[in-house]
């Protein structure tokens, strides 16, 4: 996600002639897109991603039983067996 925050930014300065990036070669404004391509492909392929979403479903859940376990003692009833 960064280096797409950096390639609109780069893209608007060079588009706009203002600042550094106005100097520069279009291919060289370009090249953050190319590394979010590369670090997507990368993403993908080694399981980071699936990796990332698998955790953050556990911390929901995790989070989730939290506040019924303290829900339950704040009632002060206990789950029948």
């Amino acid at each position: 996600m960064y280096f797409l925050l950096a390639a609109v930014v780069l893209i608007l300065m060079k588009y706009f002639e203002w600042g550094f990036a106005a100097q520069w070669p279009w291919w060289w404004v370009l090249s953050p897109l190319a590394l979010a391509v590369v670090w997507w492909a990368w993403a993908d392929a080694s399981g980071y991603t699936k990796r990332q979403a698998m955790k953050k479903m556990e911390d929901r859940k995790q989070e989730r039983l939290k506040r019924q376990q303290e829900a339950l003692r704040a009632s002060g009833k206990r789950r029948p067996h």
